[in-house]
């Protein structure tokens, strides 16, 4: 892909694998929601969560975003630093609810999670090397 190709591929709404290091080194990799602006992506979660004690000690990561079975192979890789923002957690988790649920998944799901709107963070992914395929 040529990096234009690649930022409108990132810019679709698609699940991300966001890869993070185990103590030991070992990666550890969870689907995530994902917003691209061109220079950074963006990731929402709890305070707690167990990829945010993973980032605060080692912040290199790795995000991947790929085409679904039977589509033309198309991929993105995001290699770089992470920084955890304790700003913008409910901002971003409503916006991105918006684009990857529908209304009565979001109806469902947006009081609980307006609830504990002080728990949500950002993890911003910042890229050293961005690959295509």
């Amino acid at each position: 892909m040529t990096p234009g190709e690649a930022d409108t591929f990132l810019r679709e709404t698609r699940i991300a694998k966001l890869a993070t290091l185990n103590t030991d080194g070992s990666p550890n990799i969870v689907p995530v929601w994902f917003e691209w602006d061109g220079k950074a992506a963006r990731v929402f979660t709890s305070r707690g969560s167990p990829k945010v004690r993973r980032i605060r000690r080692d912040p290199r990561v790795a995000l991947s975003v790929e085409e679904g079975v039977g589509a033309q192979e198309r991929w993105v890789t995001i290699e770089g630093m992470a920084a955890i923002s304790e700003d913008g957690g409910i901002e971003l988790a409503r916006q991105l609810i918006e684009r990857y649920y529908d209304a009565g998944r979001i109806a469902e799901t947006w009081p609980s999670w307006e609830r504990m709107a002080a728990e949500w963070v950002v993890i911003t992914v910042t890229p050293a090397r961005i690959r295509s395929g």
